[in-house]
């Protein structure tokens, strides 16, 4: 029987975070963490195997993050949660009594339910290294590969899978990739540069059959048309991976993910669950949304592991404000907030603010890539609730700079006349600085 002061069951983002942090904020306790595989990956960098990296072993998190803050690391799965009596059984029978616990279980794929889901070459995609690795060399007697889903988990595998030689064809339930994210416009440029690289996208389009024997050999659509795939890839989203959770008592939303706190405290209050596994509440409405994203998790894990032995108000969750960002093929896109489409649909008053320029000054330099950046504002306080933009690789901290304005309510105003430091190789001209003319925009609207 081993007894700890904190031991988290999840190793990846979230867990690592919450230990590291607790260490940090608690000093000298015990804290272990659980994991049931023996890497970690990195949930980003995932897609990144199957083009770019080649590789499974240039897309782990080393374990010096715990192992150098003096944080124990057992690999074992978990099969029971004891809340009355605070402990965990492995699946080495090893039990293991706690002060506090967290609960970092992540997410699993989701398995679509179309006839012929059981055949071979199917594929979901697992954050297991073993698994990944074996999808990979898989990969490689494929030709025609199929992806279903156009979030950014399809939209990535499809861009990655292209560059290494695939026939790719890309299936969309709804009328637009990337649309959680974007509105139209960001969207029809995103697809429209998976089409000049000749990825085939079928949106409004639905599944009605996988076809073959042992293998799967075609898909059949609800429209008639049949196509070939000697692969699919499953990447229409991810659930809470609540079960532990849920075996435990643990109260779930309609979602079964983990219902917690602003302090991401559970049903139970030694237990608290952060990251893919634990609900997610709206900034600006207060509602449960999916929004599933590794950088959502860190930021959970963080007020986790500051709040897990003490409720402290100068840190807790304000909500989700679905910070994303992604790039293909050269162009790089980041999204945070409501887009305008969300915001009309919530009963919002609006104002949109718009703007475009070159993210180099003068636009004659080398590698120099048009910014187009769209701001959402209330149209009575001034106060931003979203952003969207495209353009170079200076966009992928530009978004992060709205992330911080709509989480300190910023007005169109302070973006209009906010500072910044500006370079010729390295940004826009500060004449004609993106998040302040867009912001300007909106102040004419006004």
């Amino acid at each position: 029987m081993k007894k700890v002061d904190l031991l988290i069951i999840g190793g990846s983002a979230g867990g690592i975070l919450s230990a590291t942090t607790a260490r940090k904020v608690y000093g000298d306790i015990d804290i272990t963490v659980i994991r049931d595989k023996e890497t970690v990956m990195v949930p980003c960098g995932i897609p990144y195997i199957y083009g770019t990296l080649k590789d499974t072993s240039k897309n782990i998190i080393p374990d010096k993050m715990l192992t150098s803050n003096n944080i124990d690391l057992l690999v074992d799965k978990v099969t029971k949660i004891n809340k009355e009596e605070k402990y965990i059984v492995t699946e080495k029978n090893e039990d293991i009594y706690y002060d506090k616990l967290i609960i970092a279980t992540g997410s699993l794929p989701i398995i679509p339910s179309f006839p012929g889901k059981e055949l071979n070459n199917i594929f979901p995609v697992y954050k297991d290294e073993v698994y990944l690795k074996n999808l990979l060399e898989k990969m490689s007697d494929f030709q025609e590969v199929v992806v279903i889903g156009g979030g950014f988990i399809g939209v990535e595998f499809a861009e990655q899978m292209k560059k290494s030689g695939k026939n790719i064809t890309l299936i969309q339930r709804g009328d637009k990739c990337l649309r959680r994210n974007f509105d139209a416009e960001f969207s029809d440029e995103a697809e429209k540069l998976l089409l000049e690289n000749g990825i085939n996208i079928k949106t409004n389009t639905q599944i009605e059959e996988f076809i073959g024997e042992e293998c799967i050999k075609e898909i059949k659509l609800s429209n008639g048309e049949t196509i070939k795939a000697d692969a699919v890839l499953l990447g229409a989203g991810v659930k809470a991976n609540s079960v532990l959770a849920q075996d435990a008592g643990i109260e779930v939303n309609d979602d079964e993910a983990i219902m917690v706190n602003e302090y991401m405290r559970t049903s139970d209050p030694d237990i608290l669950a952060v990251g893919d596994c634990a609900q997610k509440t709206c900034f600006f409405t207060r509602n449960s949304v999916p929004i599933l994203l590794a950088s959502t998790a860190a930021v959970e894990a963080k007020i986790a592991g500051y709040n897990v032995f003490k409720n402290k108000l100068t840190r807790k969750n304000k909500g989700t404000i679905n910070a994303f960002s992604t790039k293909i093929y050269g162009r790089a896109f980041g999204a945070v907030g409501l887009t305008e489409k969300q915001a009309k649909n919530e009963n919002f008053d609006i104002v949109v603010g718009e703007f475009s320029t070159m993210d180099h000054h003068p636009g004659s330099l080398p590698n120099t890539q048009t910014i187009k950046m769209k701001l959402i504002f209330s149209k009575y306080s001034g106060v931003i609730m979203g952003g969207q933009i495209s353009g170079g690789d200076s966009i992928g901290e530009m978004i992060n700079i709205l992330s911080l304005a709509i989480q300190q309510g910023m007005s169109a105003a302070d973006l209009n006349t906010f500072q910044v430091a500006t370079h010729p190789l390295l940004t826009a001209s500060p004449i004609a600085y993106p998040i302040n003319g867009a912001a300007m925009n909106a102040i004419e609207k006004m």
